[in-house]
This record gives structure tokens, C-alpha cells and sequence, in this order.
């Protein structure tokens, strides 16, 4: 047994829960300490691993061994441990508050990792309506304010919400698109709740199927999908069966190096103006603008097509 003193006061830690936060850069994380998270989940460990400076393109000027594009998908092996990628304040503090009542209140063999940013901007109220949505996966964060024939849907996540935020207002504002931007906060969430659904499916024929919850959250939802991440494109790749419609993704494949994060999302093509000729591009493919839309686009966007893969760059 354990105590402590404070006011003149003894107070007894024995039986008290004890909740870790351990906090890291995130490239450290998953991929240097992997077989100890993988001890971890057997043996039923408990608390948050926070993955700070997380993405490959939150943190400029360090070095490529800094950059982290790929612990979401090292996260995806880890039956038990709960991968989340929030990009606002509200969404983290919706997250953590549920992994404590599960993990301590509840009493759920279950873990997290959750990954954070370094990058400074203003934290927006908390909608109503989302936490449902933020803790499955996915949420409907803004939508369209436009009216307009052209439709499309941005899937946007951790550090690159906020460019697929601006990439709706390019897309509104210059080309006459009306785009909704969602909050994936976990690929993983949506990956697994798929496959449940799928086994469900599978061992109960005679009944009603299932639809996966993002089949169902993206079933009514207009116009073309983009899905932009700061991971690699395998992470939002891995839904895109079951979003009825084809998922284009961009994700940030590659080694990087630059000085600036402008750059590095220029560079890895995830950054608005990226992800607004993306969405034009679908919609070509789509035949709902012409090839002249298509060229004057990238002109006016900067967009370089003999520009080299960042993947072999």
C-alpha cells in the first residue's frame, strides 16, 4: 500500500486506478516500441498512448525520421488497442472521456492510441450532435452552404482536416462546387466495425443484412468521395469498398523534405489545392465537366502534371 500527504492529510492509493497517459513522439511509437504495445494488448493493459508531432506532414524541419506517415496503419494489427486521429480539441476530449469509462468504468480490456498534432489554429466549438460519430469513426463536420449541380464529399482527418476545409471553400468559390467536409477520426473504427458487420452478414444469411456504419453515414450523401490523409493512402484505401462509390484517396506516400509544412503538403499532394483538383478530376471522370474545366483548373490551381511521384521522389 502507498500514501501520500497533502493539507496535513494521509490519502491511500491502494485499489485506486491508476489512468497512464504516455506521450511520445509518434514515429517513436508504434514502430520502435511495437513488440512492447503488442505485450501490452495480451497482457491487457490499460491507458492512452498519445502520439504527439503526429503526421507526416504536422512537422516541418526536423528530418524524416520525425515524420510519421504510417503509424495508423502499424496501429491496425493491435486487436485491442483503439487508434484515433483528431484533428479539434473537442473530438480529443470526446475520445478520452469514453476511454475512460470504458477502460476504468466499464472495465474493458481495451487500449488507445491517439494522435496529436503540433501544428497552432483556433479549436471550433463542438457541433451538435457528433459524439456518436466521432467515437464510430466518422462525422459530417460542415456542410455545404452552396447550391450547386456539382456535389462532392471530402473526407478529411488529423492534420489534414483542415485542408480539406479549405479545399471546400476553393471548390465553392471558384469552381461552383458544393462540397460537405467529414471528420474521420478512425479509419480503424470504421474498418473493424465493417468487418463485424460483414461476419455478421456472413453467419446469418436468412436474415436482414447489416450495413456497415460508413456504407450507411456516406449512403445519401452527393457527388464524388476524396478522402485526404496525412498517412499513407492504404489507410483511407481500406474503406473504400464499402462507401458505394469510388473513394479516391490521396495520402502521403513517400519520403519527405522541406522546411515548411506548405510545402510538405504541396509536395505529397494532400494539401487544398490538391485535394480541390482531386475532386474536379472526379468529376471529369464522372462526365460532369469538360476536358477545357479540367485544364484551366490545374492551371489556376499551380497544379504541375509532369510533377514527380513523391512516392519513388
Amino acid at each position: 500500500m502507498s500514501s501520500f500527504i497533502a493539507a496535513g492529510t494521509a490519502y491511500s492509493t491502494h485499489g485506486l486506478n491508476m489512468i497512464p497517459f504516455f506521450i511520445y513522439y509518434s514515429m517513436f511509437g508504434m514502430q520502435r516500441v511495437g513488440d512492447l504495445v503488442w505485450a501490452a494488448a495480451d497482457m491487457r493493459t490499460r491507458g492512452f498512448l498519445l502520439g504527439g508531432t503526429a503526421g507526416r506532414t504536422t512537422l516541418a524541419g526536423e528530418g524524416l525520421q520525425h515524420q510519421d506517415g504510417n503509424s495508423h496503419v502499424l496501429a491496425l494489427p493491435v486487436p485491442n488497442l483503439k487508434a484515433y486521429d483528431p484533428a479539434f480539441a473537442f473530438e480529443l476530449a470526446v475520445i478520452i472521456e469514453e476511454g475512460i469509462r470504458r477502460m476504468y468504468k466499464e472495465g474493458e480490456s481495451i487500449f488507445y492510441y491517439i494522435t496529436v498534432m503540433n501544428e497552432q489554429y483556433t479549436m471550433p466549438p463542438m457541433p451538435e450532435g457528433v459524439r456518436d460519430g466521432i467515437l464510430r469513426g466518422m462525422y459530417r463536420y460542415r456542410k455545404s452552404e452552396k447550391k450547386a449541380k456539382l456535389q462532392a464529399q471530402l473526407l478529411g482527418s488529423g492534420a489534414i482536416l483542415r485542408e480539406a476545409l479549405a479545399a471546400q471553400e476553393i471548390l465553392g468559390e471558384k469552381f461552383g462546387v458544393a462540397a460537405d467536409v467529414w471528420s474521420v477520426t478512425s479509419y480503424k473504427e470504421l474498418y473493424y466495425d465493417v468487418i463485424e458487420t460483414e461476419r455478421w452478414n456472413m453467419l446469418h444469411p436468412l436474415e436482414t443484412p447489416r450495413v456497415p456504419y460508413v456504407t450507411a453515414t456516406l449512403q445519401d450523401a452527393p457527388g464524388v468521395f476524396v478522402a485526404a490523409s496525412d498517412y499513407l493512402k492504404t489507410l483511407p484505401a481500406m474503406i473504400s469498398q464499402w462507401t458505394h462509390k469510388r473513394l479516391a484517396c490521396l495520402g502521403t506516400d513517400g519520403f519527405g523534405r522541406s522546411e515548411s509544412r506548405e510545402s510538405l503538403r504541396d509536395f505529397f499532394e494532400v494539401d487544398a489545392r490538391h485535394i480541390a483538383f482531386t475532386t474536379l478530376v472526379e468529376l471529369f471522370r464522372e462526365k460532369q465537366v469538360d476536358a477545357k474545366f479540367i485544364e484551366e483548373a490545374a492551371k489556376e490551381l499551380g497544379i504541375n502534371p509532369e510533377k514527380r511521384n513523391p512516392h519513388t521522389t
